[in-house]
């Protein structure tokens, strides 16, 4: 059964542009290995210095998480958020 992966977190303003090569080059990798078409998204205005995104992994299989777990431990984001990462996972309706 596949499910939605969805992960929001805050960034600084002044972190937004180095964060995005690191997921932009991430959400590529994980197109390739996992087959998945990962989403950017952010909203649309920032509050206190910090903005929200949110990257959309749609149609994930089991054990995704935790490659995505990985690649963002490689590509070493951690010190660019504002906070923590939150997931959610939804499935489709029956």
């Amino acid at each position: 059964m596949s499910a939605d992966l969805y992960v929001y977190y805050k960034v600084r303003d002044g972190d937004t542009a180095a964060l995005r090569e690191r997921i932009g080059a991430l959400q590529r990798q994980l197109a390739v290995a996992h087959g998945v078409a990962p989403q950017l998204k952010h909203r649309p205005a920032a509050q206190d210095g910090l903005q929200t995104w949110m990257e959309v992994y749609p149609r994930v299989g089991a054990g995704f998480a935790a490659a995505l777990e990985q690649a963002c431990a490689q590509a070493d984001i951690g010190p660019l958020l504002a906070g923590p990462r939150h997931h959610e996972v939804f499935t489709d309706l029956p």
